[in-house]
């Protein structure tokens, strides 16, 4: 390879980069004489096959072209970048004497969010800690841990999305088409916190549930708040005062709370809970006699379900200090977006998933 070559790629570059009418050009020029698969990259990688007395001089031409080459490309990169500014200050000129555009209000919480928050403050200030857990589930927390043995008919009233288990999925929970499922409420977290807390315990799982319904009440997803108590000695009695003491941070001091004979797999006894009705204060009339639109008359408003946690409940976990003979626990549960609807004075529960704006905006 003889210096003249490397002279002669010296001008060739030099009089690319000068031709460069913008960056993309100059960057393409610099990748031609300068990059992995240039030619004088290949000389100054071949500096050491050369014959001895050759390496000298070609190898201090060959970096001086390259240091030159660096030269031309850096300093023409500043006058394309001051003549593209130039450019852009031309054509994206503003007019500083139009009048500026109202500022756009500062943005706030979405009401579900903003009736969740307020449910969380409510029972943690009875002792309660937040806990969340997985949206997608195994059949087995979902489930059977909660008393739904496979077949049991109440996996029926939960009809849900199930998805495809990956590989790793472990296998003491199953791995077929049926074995994950997006959960259908956060009760599965009953069984994974006493997995990972002895007794005494006191959480509520707030989040994201999933089943099969969809109409002016219902929704293919909606947010539910799941409640556990557990220790020696609790009994229906703490469960009423818990329900009670909440509601009335939620609706109101006046309120009551009734309980009514439910049943649910994973609660024994179960119930039913409602709160007496913040317009008419439980009368089922309105001033002048009129029937009250609410409570449909009647005086009670159904918020959820609720009940003692079934000693089956407590098997599958027994070997993390729950006894069935010695502590006992209750358990509650209901949706936000009821609770949201109802102190908003919502009639339909698609408003909350809408994005209305004209809706939201109310709420800030």
């Amino acid at each position: 390879m003889s210096v003249e070559r490397i002279g002669k790629i010296e001008e060739e570059a030099a009089a690319a980069i000068a031709g460069a009418g913008d960056t993309a050009e100059l960057e393409e020029a610099r990748v031609r004489f300068l990059g992995r698969k240039a030619e004088l990259t290949g000389i100054l990688r071949g500096i050491s096959d050369l014959d001895p007395s050759e390496r000298g001089e070609v190898g201090s031409a060959a970096n001086r072209a390259r240091e030159a080459i660096e030269a031309l490309v850096a300093g023409r990169a500043g006058e394309l970048e001051r003549e593209e500014l130039g450019r852009s200050l031309e054509t994206d000129r503003l007019d500083v004497t139009l009048p500026g555009s109202p500022p756009r209000p500062v943005g706030h919480l979405h009401p579900v969010t903003r009736t969740r928050r307020l449910i969380e403050d409510v029972l943690v200030g009875l002792g309660y800690r937040v806990v969340e857990g997985p949206e997608v589930e195994h059949d087995f927390y979902n489930f059977t841990a909660l008393n739904h043995p496979e077949g049991h008919p109440a996996r029926m009233l939960q009809d849900t999305f199930y998805v495809e288990p990956s590989e790793d999925l472990d296998p003491s929970c199953g791995s077929g088409p049926m074995d994950v499922l997006l959960r259908t409420h956060t009760s599965p977290m009953q069984v994974r916190a006493m997995e990972d807390s002895p007794p005494p315990l006191f959480v509520i799982v707030p989040g994201k549930t999933y089943r099969r319904d969809s109409d002016a009440t219902h929704s293919p997803m909606f947010h539910q708040v799941e409640g556990l108590a557990v220790g020696e000695g609790l009994t229906l009695a703490d469960l009423k005062g818990t329900l009670l003491e909440m509601l009335r941070a939620l609706f109101g001091p006046d309120r009551e709370v009734r309980m009514r004979p439910h049943f649910f797999p994973f609660t024994e006894p179960s119930v039913e809970f409602d709160v007496s009705c913040f317009r008419c204060g439980g009368q089922g009339e309105l001033e002048g006699g009129e029937r009250c639109g609410l409570c449909k008359g009647i005086g009670w408003i159904e918020l959820g379900g609720a009940g003692m946690v079934d000693p089956n409940v407590f098997g599958f976990v027994s070997e993390h200090g729950y006894d069935p003979d010695t502590v006992t626990g209750f358990a509650f549960g209901f949706g936000v977006e009821r609770i949201a609807m109802l102190r908003h004075g919502m009639g339909d529960l698609r408003f909350l998933f809408e994005n209305d704006v004209r809706m939201l905006e109310q709420f800030s």
